[in-house]
C-alpha cells in the first residue's frame, strides 16, 4: 500500500505552511512514505532544519522555498519555483485563526487571513491543476476547519474563511471526478499545535500526526474528511438542527466561556 500510495501521488508533495502544526505533521508522514518534498512556510530556519532531518532519517530531498502568503504574489513564486518539478500532491495546509467578537477583531488581522486562508489555497490550485492533470494522476489537500462547516459565532471571519475552502474543495472534487486527481478537504477539530499549547481549556485535541496520516489514508474518500470522531459527530448534530436553534446555541456557549 505505501508504494501504491507514492505510485499515485508523489514523487513530490509540495506543502504550505509546513514549518509547525499540521503542516510540519504532513511533512514527516509524507517523508516516511518515501516521497520527496516542497516545503514552503515564512520560518525558513525550521524548513532547513527539518529537511535535514527527514534526509538523515528517510532519505528524501526537500526543496525549501521561503515565503509569506499574506503576499498575494507569493502564491504565484511558488508555481514558478516549482515549475517542472513532478509534484503529484498539493497540500495546501497554511492557514492561521482570528478569533472573538467580530466588532473587536482588527480589520488588518483578518485581511490578512484572508488572505492566507482563501486566496492562497485558490491560486495555487489554479496553477497546479494543470500540471496534475497532465500527470492523469495525483491529488490535493485542503486544510479547512470544521468550522467552516456552519457559521460560527465569535469566530465569523476564520469561519468565513474556512466556508471558502470547503466549498472549493468540495466544487474541486466534483469537477477532478474521472480525472484520476483525488481532492480533500481536511476538517479538523482543535488540534495540538503552538496555538493551543497555553490553553488549558481546550479538550478533545487530537494530535497534528494523526490529523495528517488519517487525511491522506482517505485520500479516495472526498470531498470532505473530519478526523476526530467527537468533532465529526458535534458538527453532523449542529448542521442536523434548524439553523437558527443551532446557531444561538453556539452563540450562548461561546458567551458563557468569556
Amino acid at each position: 500500500m505505501p508504494d501504491q500510495f507514492r505510485e499515485t501521488y508523489g514523487p513530490i508533495a509540495l506543502v504550505t505552511g509546513a514549518s509547525s502544526g499540521i503542516g510540519l505533521a504532513f511533512a514527516e508522514e509524507l517523508a516516511q512514505r518515501g516521497f520527496d518534498l516542497v516545503l514552503t512556510a515564512r520560518r525558513t530556519d525550521r524548513l532547513d532544519a527539518l529537511a535535514e532531518r527527514l534526509l538523515s532519517s528517510h532519505a528524501v530531498r526537500t526543496t525549501v522555498i521561503g515565503c509569506d502568503l499574506a503576499d498575494p504574489n507569493a502564491p504565484a513564486r511558488i508555481l514558478e519555483a516549482t515549475r517542472g518539478a513532478d509534484i503529484g500532491l498539493v497540500v495546501s495546509n497554511a492557514g492561521f485563526n482570528v478569533k472573538g467578537a467580530f466588532e473587536d477583531t482588527d480589520a488588518a488581522a483578518m485581511a490578512r487571513m484572508l488572505t492566507v486562508n482563501c486566496h492562497a489555497p485558490l491560486q495555487l490550485a489554479h496553477g497546479m491543476i494543470p500540471r496534475l492533470k497532465a500527470r492523469t494522476r495525483g491529488g490535493i489537500v485542503f486544510t479547512a476547519s470544521v468550522e467552516g462547516l456552519i457559521g460560527c459565532p465569535y469566530s465569523a471571519a476564520y469561519s468565513a474563511s474556512k466556508a471558502l475552502v470547503v466549498a472549493l474543495g468540495e466544487a474541486l472534487w466534483g469537477e477532478m471526478l474521472g480525472t484520476g486527481i483525488d481532492v480533500l478537504t481536511l476538517c479538523p477539530g482543535a488540534t495540538e499545535s503552538e496555538a493551543t499549547a497555553g490553553m488549558a481549556a481546550m479538550t478533545q485535541l487530537q494530535s497534528a500526526a494523526e490529523v495528517a496520516k488519517l487525511a491522506l489514508g482517505n485520500m479516495g474518500e472526498g470531498p470532505t474528511f473530519v478526523p476526530h470522531t467527537h468533532y465529526r459527530q458535534m458538527f453532523e448534530a449542529l448542521r442536523e438542527q434548524p439553523r437558527s436553534a443551532a446557531l444561538a446555541a453556539m452563540a450562548e456557549g461561546m458567551r458563557k466561556r468569556t
